[in-house]
């Protein structure tokens, strides 16, 4: 290897000791916006860079996973979340020869789409379009698209304008797909099916991609047994003896049970494949997770207050989307940033409306959510 040749090059030739089903950098079906190659990066460590300075992913690390605005330092944040998935997608597409910085990009960014308060707060923001036109929705994955495309700021202009690969696999990573055991990566899909797509929950373009999806589900599913412990709702001895028997009885154990599983299964193959003895036994887990943690009277009186929270930050906006005169002139501190938030983003104001009121609730972090609606509400 010549190393007097243009790096970015050197980088795309070492990428043809990847496994032949890996995706390669110079194959991608490119961004948004075309624009210069770096001399150094290939596009995917590009777009790494980009999602890993954006302020959008900064927010995460104060963005609920399960339990919303904790005070306790040990309890899994949004940041801590992907932090860990890139971890594990990394370990298992190492293994398969995968696209490393692919990997890293798309799990890095996949949850970019979430709203405070974690999936409490996606369906009150959901509820919240529906009451306003039944044919509006909140759907965190396809909103992670926005917030690439159009929402994050990338030297001060909209959109961080990735890569397609990356786009689809933040848009299709769908990690509450319980019966999940094997993953096809569709490769017939074009940047114009994106959207349609990802509201299906179709699977990712790419291998990837699918190594994010699974690796988003062993993720979470012992972690959050980990904070219910904290939270004195289930610990892991109370879980069937089947479930510890195949799995494991730590959060660590059920992760290198699942990730060894899915190399032994996928090694050499075209798919991310989950045997169907650990693939029943994960569901299973995630089931008592959703029985007895999502659904528990402690996290269902939190969803009181996130329901409460996000419908008055709504309501309170949306009336003066009407009239952004009222945003500009206004002392109170969320209209002026709402009006900031806008101009920013460049939306005219004649087109302000519900969808840029989500824009804005969506990327709130658990706290200032919460400091808003004080803000609004309180006298």
């Amino acid at each position: 290897m010549d190393i007097r040749r243009e790096p970015r090059l050197l980088r795309e030739e070492q990428e043809n000791s990847l496994s032949g089903f890996a995706a390669r950098s110079a194959n991608s079906l490119g961004r948004l916006r075309d624009e210069p190659e770096c001399s150094v990066r290939t596009c995917f460590e590009r777009d790494v860079g980009r999602i890993i300075f954006s302020m959008d992913f900064r927010r995460m690390r104060h963005k609920t996973q399960v339990f919303f605005n904790p005070q306790s330092d040990h309890i899994c944040t949004r940041m801590e979340h992907v932090i860990s998935v890139n971890y594990i997608a990394g370990t298992i597409g190492r293994v398969l020869g995968l696209n490393p910085d692919l990997i890293e990009a798309i799990a890095l960014g996949h949850d970019l789409g979430h709203a405070p308060f974690g999936h409490s707060g996606e369906k009150k923001l959901d509820s919240c379009l529906k009451h306003y036109d039944p044919e509006l929705f909140f759907q965190h994955e396809l909103h992670g698209l926005r917030v690439v495309d159009h929402l994050a700021l990338h030297h001060n202009q909209p959109g961080l304008n990735l890569t397609f690969e990356v786009r689809d696999g933040i848009a299709s990573h769908c990690g509450e797909t319980y019966d999940e055991y094997v993953l096809v990566p569709d490769r017939t899909k074009t940047p114009a099916d994106l959207e349609l797509l990802a509201r299906q929950h179709s699977t990712p373009a790419t291998l990837e991609g699918c190594v994010v999806r699974l690796a988003d589900k062993i993720a979470y599913v012992g972690r959050d047994i980990e904070d219910a412990a904290r939270a004195g709702l289930m610990e892991f001895e109370d879980l069937p003896q089947a479930i510890q028997s195949s799995l494991g009885r730590t959060n660590g154990e059920i992760i290198n049970t699942l990730v060894m599983d899915i190399i032994q299964n996928s090694y050499n193959q075209d798919a991310i494949i989950l045997s169907r003895e650990r693939g029943d036994s994960m569901e299973e887990l995630l089931r008592e997770n959703v029985a007895r943690i999502y659904s528990s009277d402690k996290i269902k009186r939190y969803e009181k207050m996130v329901d409460n929270v996000i419908e008055g930050l709504f309501e309170a906006l949306l009336p003066l989307t009407a009239e952004p005169d009222k945003l500009l002139a206004s002392d109170n501190r969320v209209l002026r940033s709402f009006y900031r938030f806008v101009q920013e983003r460049q939306v005219p104001l004649d087109q302000l409306g519900p969808q840029q009121v989500v824009d804005y609730i969506a990327g709130m972090t658990d706290s200032f959510a919460t400091k808003c609606f004080e803000d609004l509400y309180w006298f």
